[in-house]
């Protein structure tokens, strides 16, 4: 068992709440910071270390950043009340946002420039996971960085994807992963409303396809939202356009044609458009269900 350390969990959503549930239970101390002061009020409640990320910035053996994107990760660590400045020597940022593989190796740079390794570390397995300390990591970072990274990995992941000793690798990976949760996604959604056209139910297209060869574990876990009519997020539709549109700038960086994730994108976009982007991303079936003139279950 890992040696408790400090950590700090920016990022208290769904994902990051679960992360630092586990760090805490983990036995580290842990700090969570939030725009939603609610969060950190709730996780303080929990056992969660007191004080302000700037007062403790100091203390901290890692820093673990799950927002949403680039951007807000940039603005954390180099931003206004930059982070990493304050951070010590041989402390860690543990980065799991989605991003471009460039980006991450900029970060990984600027943060060697103040003597703070960084961790490319994209994260997989939903809310549930998080807080069961059961998250695949897709990380690549140098030895050093690993090792520093070990106390947070240990409490958080069931299974740790080493994939380079360099930052960008585990971000060009979690793109590959995003591109198919993505898609599979939106046809799990076309292929449940197709189903309701000709008379098959939501729960009997559960019940069967999720035995056949047309499953996917995005179908296993998104389905039933839409069989309970309950679209409580637990990964929402606005994360896609962001998430896919990073596939596909890659894609066109690559020259590579992506058609299957265009298509699919513009499902999460016009999910979007119809003020859903706060749902669970299962919610993409309402745009087909519009379309076909469906009732899906729950709504009247």
């Amino acid at each position: 068992m890992s040696k408790p350390i400090h950590t700090a969990v920016i990022g208290l959503g769904s994902m990051g709440y679960g992360i630092a549930q586990s760090c805490l239970r983990a036995g580290h101390v842990t700090y969570g910071t939030d725009v939603v002061t609610a969060q950190m009020d709730r996780f303080r409640d929990e056992g969660g270390a007191p004080g302000d990320l700037a007062d403790v910035a100091k203390t901290l053996d890692a820093a673990i950043i799950v927002v949403l994107n680039a951007a807000q990760t940039q603005e954390v660590l180099f931003g206004a009340k930059a982070l990493v400045p304050e951070m010590p020597q041989g402390s860690v940022v543990m980065a799991c946002a989605t991003v471009p593989p460039d980006f991450a190796r900029e970060m990984e740079v600027r943060c060697a420039e103040y003597g703070v390794h960084y961790l490319d570390a994209p994260i997989s397995g939903g809310s549930f996971k998080a807080g069961a300390g059961q998250l695949s990591v897709m990380a690549s970072g140098t030895t050093e960085a690993f090792a520093a990274a070990r106390p947070v990995l240990d409490a958080t992941a069931e299974t740790v994807f080493e994939l380079g000793n360099a930052a960008g690798a585990g971000s060009a990976m979690k793109a590959v992963n995003q591109l198919l949760a993505g898609v599979h996604i939106a046809a799990m959604a076309e292929a449940i409303t197709f189903g309701m056209t000709q008379g098959v139910a939501p729960a009997t297209f559960l019940e069967v396809i999720s035995k056949c060869a047309g499953s996917s574990w995005m179908l296993e876990n998104r389905a039933p939202h839409i069989v309970a009519g309950d679209y409580t997020p637990h990964s929402q539709v606005n994360i896609w356009p962001k998430d896919l549109g990073i596939v596909l700038d890659i894609a066109r960086a690559a020259q590579f044609s992506a058609p299957i994730t265009a298509a699919a994108l513009q499902q999460y976009l016009a999910a979007a458009g119809m003020g859903l982007g706060h749902e669970d991303d299962a919610a993409v079936a309402k745009v087909y269900a519009r379309n076909a003139g469906l009732t899906l279950p729950g709504d009247a």
